[in-house]
């Protein structure tokens, strides 16, 4: 009885720990996000400064490539609005791996109070 528990719990451990790499893993995706927002705004304040007599160049591999600057400011707004949706999108991931962490830290101290009672009986 209490070895046939201790393989359950096992596997109910591992599943727990997978769920907790997913989650690190989701924060670190989200924290790179947050990362790449900031810079994306501060793009777009800078891009806000500038007049019409301003140049403006984009990175295109090695080469530096002139920009209109209307080009300029709807690409970096598309890309906020792409990072903000990518962002919502791993809050919510993260909230539902919290959520089922959590029903398996349930099910793991369930498990080890079932194994120490039949441990207790044996």
């Amino acid at each position: 009885m209490a070895e046939q528990i201790q393989k359950k719990l096992q596997g109910e451990l591992e599943k727990y720990q997978q769920l907790q790499k997913d989650l690190s893993r989701s924060v670190t995706a989200r924290q790179k996000l947050e990362a790449q927002l900031t810079e994306n705004n501060i793009v777009k304040e800078e891009l806000e400064l500038l007049d019409s007599t301003n140049t403006i160049f984009k990175l295109m591999g090695p080469v530096l490539v002139k920009q209109e600057m209307e080009e300029a400011k709807t690409t970096v707004s598309k890309r906020l609005d792409y990072i903000t949706g990518e962002i919502k999108r791993y809050e919510q991931q993260m909230q539902e791996l919290e959520r089922r962490s959590e029903q398996q830290r349930e099910t793991l101290g369930r498990l080890q109070q079932e194994l120490q009672r039949a441990q207790g009986k044996a």
